[in-house]
């Protein structure tokens, strides 16, 4: 019992450690802080420090996370397995508790913070490519998924958290593997080849992108239109400050606002738990996400302060546990270069099909990559590829489309992933 509550501290506190790492350290910064919780979180997996099941254990599990008390009892009584697989089954039920609970509270927490009706007013200066880029995302992936359905395992769950990433971010794939019920390796691979193919993508678009598309798409041509590019500048970048976080005079409303995401998330298991047992998961990430767009909107919650940042925290938290209870065998192996292809197709081919919507009905070329770095890599982005073009006045719509990604982004994953289940 003891270990396993040092266990659960460890899971609590290692991530605001990776958070300090990252403002200590610029190129941690750069690599990211979820980056940071997989590494870690394989490497607690993997080095030997957690205990590791018998084969026996492993053959009765047959997919799920842990076994019931009544099962354990059982298989211990016929030798089948050892008082050292109850102990790793314990860890495996705790690891599962953590990731289930780190989810449902932090999509609402991230959510609260976003003042969306004036997000929605600006999205009008991008909104062709918004849709256009929408169109590009869902097509791709629903064609590969019929390409690459014989070669990627639960090919359907990895659509629908691709569907996810590429419009909302790793908040949104991480919610999406919650409602999906994916394979901690499975998601964990999935988003590692996400990760490796979008640095590559973006060191493209800092540097050569701008020239490229120009060459291809039409010129942004200024309205003359007045935003607030530095105030929109200065939000973005404060999605990744964790600064002031735990300050005294932030605590009591930061407590105040876990609680309205708890009492979202319980809210929305129990009018999820009316519905058939296969249907809970699914639906109960989207009325949490319901219920936070709508909390959202009530001024006393939307002017909390670094409820976002507190969200991410969660997201660190759900990233390191989940990560520590892959496989890296099963990883390896796991539908590797079949995974990889879907995912390289994923990522090109909406890039490539955006391209060309682009061009068709003349999307300008600072728009295009704009809204393309919102939906795949979210708003922190933004200022970075702004900056890359010399264009400050796109950095608004870029960061309306990357909120209204966020937005979006569970509710197409879902209703994606289920509609391919079918085929």
């Amino acid at each position: 019992m003891i270990k396993l509550i040092i266990l659960i501290i460890v899971y609590f506190t290692f991530p605001i450690l990776i958070i300090y790492m990252c403002k200590r350290w610029t190129i941690l910064k750069k690599l990211g802080s979820i980056v940071l919780a997989y590494a870690f979180g394989l490497l607690l997996g993997t080095s030997g420090i957690l205990p590791s099941g018998s084969e026996g254990y492993y053959l009765e599990l047959r997919g799920a996370t842990a076994l019931p008390d009544a099962r354990l009892e059982s298989l211990l009584a016929s030798g089948t397995i050892t008082e050292n697989d109850v102990f790793v089954n314990s860890i495996r039920r705790t690891q599962d508790l953590l990731t289930t609970i780190a989810i449902p509270l932090a999509f609402p927490l991230l959510l609260f913070s976003l003042n969306i009706r004036k997000w929605i007013r600006y999205a009008k200066t991008g909104f062709v490519s918004m849709i256009l880029a929408l169109i590009s995302i869902i097509v791709i992936i629903v064609s590969g998924f019929f390409m690459f359905r014989d070669m990627v395992p639960e090919s359907w769950k990895v659509a629908g958290m691709l569907i996810g990433v590429y419009t909302g971010g790793t908040p949104n794939m991480a919610s999406l593997s919650y409602a999906l019920d994916v394979d901690p390796s499975l998601f964990l691979i999935t988003n590692t080849y996400d990760i490796i193919i979008g640095a590559v993508t973006i060191f493209f678009f800092i540097t050569a992108g701008p020239r490229v598309f120009r060459a291809i798409l039409p010129p942004f041509r200024h309205t003359g239109e007045v935003t607030d590019t530095e105030k929109a500048v200065a939000e973005a970048q404060s999605f990744d400050d964790f600064s002031g976080l735990l300050n005294k005079e932030r605590l009591l409303p930061l407590l105040k606002a876990l609680g309205i995401s708890a009492l979202i998330s319980v809210v929305s298991a129990g009018t999820a738990m009316l519905l058939p047992k296969t249907a809970f998961q699914p639906a109960a990430i989207l009325l949490i996400t319901s219920l936070g767009i709508l909390a959202s909107l009530i001024p006393s919650i939307n002017r909390i302060e670094k409820t976002f940042q507190l969200g991410m925290y969660f997201i660190l938290v759900f990233s390191f546990a989940f990560a520590s209870m892959a496989d890296l065998k099963t990883i390896f192996s796991i539908g590797f270069l079949g995974l990889f292809a879907y995912v390289m197709y994923a990522y090109f081919g909406s890039l490539l099909l955006h391209l060309l919507l682009s061009k068709i009905f003349r999307v300008n070329a600072d728009d295009y990559l704009i809204t393309t770095t919102a939906f795949i890599y979210s708003p922190p982005f933004v200022p970075v590829i702004a900056a890359a073009l010399k264009n400050k006045d796109v950095i608004v719509t870029g960061i309306t489309v990357g909120v209204i990604g966020w937005i979006i982004g569970n509710y197409l994953g879902v209703a994606m992933g289920f509609m391919l289940k079918g085929f």
